[in-house]
């Protein structure tokens, strides 16, 4: 297994349980059965969403293994690297917490496809963000979108706030001062994240929703894994990230209508099963515009749909092939269920699924 720059540990730790634990995990679309008579060979390039990182190990280890002549390399430097390397033509797919914007695919200047033939951009990848806190003795909290607003916009500035102990009269809150922590990198979960707190708190957040942080203060981080390094760290931290590496920190509750609801993938699957798909899009692309603002029970709205970006033609029809038979891998039941054994996402439902190989077919 290859990765480009981080995850190496946890990559053999994920390949280890991943034989211990999920055969089926191995059963590769592109063969349909646990052979490894698989004909595929070569290189394939991509990267992008830090986001998809554990679910990418798992994906790697798993086709790699059904198809031993092929090495698939993702490199998790964020949503926004992992698109500009993908227009570049640096990369053959990319993983991004967004589709590409009407304008960015008007421009058609993606090098590895060829002009004028469109995108696949599947959701791929469905997880909670979680907001996640390190407090002492305190493991869980209830905030309200206009307290999480406040604390990220530096309006509410320490833990024992009126605001936040309101809503948690049984937790002891400490006299000290809020360090919210925010991605330093341009980052779909930030876009995500932003776009949530606009929707649901905009006189709070008034910022519109971007995936560079758009205030001043607070503490920067580089990607998931350093947003969570810097959380962990600290004391009196709070900050988001992918709830596949919330790990052993707090983490909150979000008021949704009249009830608090943490973080869970089955919570994540029900805020994008009841949001509509974006308009005026191609045959093959498949983005989703969430309900952020969704008062249904049980859903979890600060959610990212992380999703596999490629083309419909590739310049390189090798590069296509093995895009093809990658994304129809990890779409397919074994590679959802191998996704969320390694990282907690919520597999995608059977409509998005179909879709999703419809879509698939028209790669080449």
């Amino acid at each position: 297994m290859k990765f480009s720059k981080f995850g190496r540990v946890a990559a053999v730790a994920a390949l280890a349980a991943l034989t211990l634990t999920s055969c089926a995990a191995n059963e590769s679309a592109a063969t349909g059965s646990e052979s490894t008579d698989s004909e595929l060979t070569g290189t394939l390039v991509g990267g992008g969403a830090s986001s998809q990182q554990s679910a990418q190990e798992a994906w790697v280890s798993a086709f790699q293994k059904a198809n031993p002549d092929v090495t698939v390399e993702y490199d998790p430097a964020g949503s926004g690297a992992g698109r500009d390397t993908f227009i570049a033509g640096g990369s053959s797919f990319a993983g991004s917490d967004r589709a590409f914007k009407d304008e960015e695919i008007a421009e058609d200047n993606f090098a590895a496809c060829v002009p004028g033939t469109g995108l696949v951009e599947l959701p791929a990848y469905i997880s909670p963000i979680a907001v996640v806190f390190n407090l002492d003795g305190i493991e869980t909290l209830n905030l309200d979108p206009a307290t999480v607003a406040g604390i990220f916009a530096g309006t509410i500035t320490t833990w024992n706030d009126e605001a936040i102990v309101s809503q948690n009269p049984d937790a002891e809150l400490p006299d000290q001062a809020i360090t919210a922590v925010h991605r330093a990198d341009d980052s779909g979960t930030t876009e995500n994240f932003t776009e949530y707190l606009h929707a649901t708190a905009p006189d709070v957040w008034t910022s519109e929703a971007d995936g560079v942080w758009p205030l001043e203060g607070g503490e920067a981080a580089s990607q998931t894994s350093g947003v969570i390094d810097a959380v962990t760290s600290g004391t009196g931290t709070i900050g988001y990230a992918d709830a596949s590496r919330a790990g052993d920190l707090g983490t909150v509750a979000i008021k949704v209508g009249e009830e608090y609801v943490p973080y869970s993938a089955k919570a994540a699957a029900a805020i994008v099963d009841a949001s509509p798909a974006a308009e005026g899009r191609s045959e093959g692309d498949l983005a989703i515009e969430l309900d952020r603002t969704s008062t249904e029970a049980g859903v979890y709205p600060i959610v990212l749909i992380s999703y596999l970006i490629g083309c419909t033609e590739y310049e390189d029809a090798e590069a296509g092939k093995l895009v093809k038979e990658y994304f129809s891998y990890i779409v397919s039941e074994e590679g959802q269920q191998a996704s969320a054994d390694a990282a907690g996402s919520a597999p995608i439902s059977a409509t998005i699924a179909d879709k999703s190989k419809a879509a698939i077919e028209l790669i080449k």
